[in-house]
């Protein structure tokens, strides 16, 4: 046997909840009710329209008012109003919205911010009493006071005092939060949520100050003017057309006080098949890596609602800056966060293919200028060509290698430049790079001796883009001028004859281990060309890379220890005429010479082993 029927809710058990859990924030009430208010006016304007209203709108200014005698906070609007009806309908019913009805009634002709009818009791979480007193737009109507304290039970008084048509909501601050009594408080609360709300917020009153006057007649003039909040039509929701490059500054200067100027910035605006306008711009890296996130500032109709916007924004683009909103987006029912669904994932393709079409369209149009900012662009771009397949598609065609004389080229331009030369016996393509010109000096002169060419890929990303290149590039191997001689970074078929004997090549190898300190370190005598310098030091590529990505991610370095290896040009003259021929008891000073020299080279050489090679060579002098 089956049993349909219904739960029961009970209010004196929901009030609780909506108390305590509803909103993570507790601040979050003023958004609410400011919004509340923004809706009642945006009502109103729009029965205007359609005649319903009879009669001029006036003056449609929202105000916070803070009375500390009286320990109350008020949020007053000129909007639509309630009836005594309307009151018990949509006051005393949880979750039932008047904005959703009022939505459905006018679809695509208003826009409304509430939807789940919760937003009012928020009140509750700070308020000890709250009282509404209100008078509706129709003619004749007569005002309203409503009283509730928390519990299930209200009154409603129907004949109130109140002149004015819109609504006053009347919070009795508890003494847990008689922090929202406090001027500053509030005005903060105000800039963050309301600041760019469609109607005018008024807090009170400032003071300006300006001169009048000239020469000893001169003086200040304190002027008391409306302390308005926010901006009603924030540049993210103009045209481009009629924004200039000033605009977009000094928005971003607004929204990020003391912050250089940004690079440049794309300005989002699409009605189908969602809705989103927002403006992202391109911040100026201080530092390699040095992204602060959170910078992107999430609104629904103009509503701050998050500055957590991962589920949006690719991941790529989080170091971005700037404001995105959309009425789309689907939030959780305290509007303090996203929540994940298809249409999420429309909107942050959209969002990466605007990004991808804008640095393309920068790079085609001037490319000077993208080269200029390419060390700030760079890990952007890289980042999302490791993260995003699509944007690595699109982005192939702008990304850039610079190489060691400042010159940048494309990746396809650089592999034909290169391809020639720098193919090894194995038909790869080898590219060489440096991370420090200056340090590596001496191997990149070498390298361009031979008709090489070196890539500087200085930036903290570079070893992720290497790796994510090389399994993307068919017969592709980056390799830093460092990690091995030039004969064994480009191998080719033609082999090098040796000068000196096998007995021989093991004779200077025991000549040199005794000062190659650690486990990890080795001696290795080859046969290079008799141009290459005596003693190399080279480190490792796939071992000094791996221990670089994982400090890049924050992980200990214990996993890769440091190692080079210590590569004797048996070749070169010193070794095979001077230190092969040389006294045993002088062998070792001329071994350890050109260790240090080569330790030097690679900046290794530091401490007591630095000053005794000084004073080593000031002797030799």
């Amino acid at each position: 046997m089956s049993e349909k029927g219904q739960i029961a809710v009970q209010t004196e058990n929901i009030f609780p909840i909506i108390k305590k859990f509803l909103y993570s924030d507790q601040e979050i009430f003023l958004r609410e009710l400011v919004s509340n208010a923004i809706d009642a006016t945006s009502k109103l304007q729009t029965l205007s329209s359609k005649g319903v209203a009879k009669g001029e709108l006036g003056d449609l200014t929202i105000d916070i008012l803070i009375d500390e005698k009286k320990k109350t906070l008020t949020i007053r609007d000129r909007g639509i109003g309630l009836s005594a009806d309307e009151a018990r309908k949509y006051l005393n019913q949880v979750a039932l919205s008047s904005a959703q009805e009022f939505i459905d009634k006018y679809k695509g002709e208003t826009n409304i911010i509430g939807h789940f009818g919760l937003g009012f009791y928020s009140a509750f979480m700070v308020a000890d009493k709250v009282d509404v007193i209100s008078k509706s737009y129709v003619e004749g109507a007569t005002a309203i006071k409503w009283t509730c304290d928390g519990s299930p039970e209200y009154t409603l008084d129907e004949n109130a005092k109140k002149k004015e048509r819109g609504t006053d909501i009347i919070l009795h601050i508890s003494d847990e939060s008689k922090e929202y009594l406090e001027k500053n408080k509030i005005e903060d609360l105000l800039k963050k949520y309301c600041r760019f709300l469609p109607f005018p917020i008024r807090f009170g009153t400032r003071t300006e100050y300006d001169w009048e006057g000239e020469g000893e007649n001169r003086k200040e003039k304190k002027t008391e003017v409306d302390n308005i909040i926010n901006i009603t039509h924030p540049i993210w929701k103009k045209s481009p057309a009629d924004l200039t490059d000033e605009d977009y500054k000094k928005f971003y200067s607004d929204l990020y006080l003391f912050s250089a100027p940004p690079l440049f910035w794309i300005h989002l605006n699409i009605d189908y098949p969602f809705n989103l306008t927002g403006i992202l711009y391109f911040p100026k890296m201080t530092t390699g890596m040095d992204w602060q996130k959170n910078k992107i500032h999430l609104y629904s109709n103009q509503v701050y609602v998050t500055d957590e916007v991962k589920d949006i924004v690719p991941d790529f683009l989080m170091m971005l800056h700037g404001v995105i909103d959309s009425p789309d987006i689907p939030l959780n029912v305290s509007r303090s966060y996203l929540q994940s669904d298809k249409q999420v994932k429309k909107i942050t393709s959209y969002i990466s293919k605007k990004v991808a079409d804008k640095l393309e369209e920068l790079y085609k149009t001037d490319r000077a200028s993208f080269e200029s900012k390419w060390s700030d662009i760079g890990p952007f771009v890289k980042y999302g060509m490791i993260t995003d397949e699509k944007f690595y598609e699109k982005a192939a065609g702008f990304n850039l290698f610079k190489s060691q004389d400042g010159v940048y080229h494309t990746s396809e331009d650089y592999r034909n430049k290169i391809s020639v030369n720098q193919t090894n016996k194995n038909g790869e393509v080898i590219y060489l790079y440096t991370h420090l010109p200056a340090q590596h000096h001496g191997q990149i002169t070498a390298a361009q001796d031979r008709g090489y060419d070196v890539l500087v890929m200085d930036q903290p990303i570079d070893n992720h883009f290497m790796q994510h290149l090389e399994s993307k590039m068919e017969k592709t191997h980056f390799a830093r001028i460092d990690s091995e001689t030039l004969d064994k970074l480009i191998e080719k078929d033609e082999k090098i004859e040796a000068v000196l004997s096998a007995d021989e090549l093991e004779k200077v190898k025991k000549i040199f281990e005794p000062f190659v300190q650690g486990t990890m370190n080795k001696v290795e005598v080859q046969s290079l060309s008799t141009s290459d310098a005596p003693v190399h030091i080279i480190k490792p590529e796939f071992m000094r890379r791996m221990k670089e990505m994982q400090m890049m991610q924050g992980m200990g370095a214990d996993l890769f220890p440091d190692s080079y290896q210590v590569i004797v040009n048996g070749n070169h003259s010193i070794i095979a005429d001077k230190l092969v021929h040389a006294a045993s008891d002088k062998q070792e000073g001329i071994a350890k010479h050109l260790y240090r020299i080569a330790l030097l080279n690679q900046n290794m050489l530091s401490g007591a082993e630095l000053t005794e090679f000084v004073k080593k060579s000031l002797e030799m002098v």
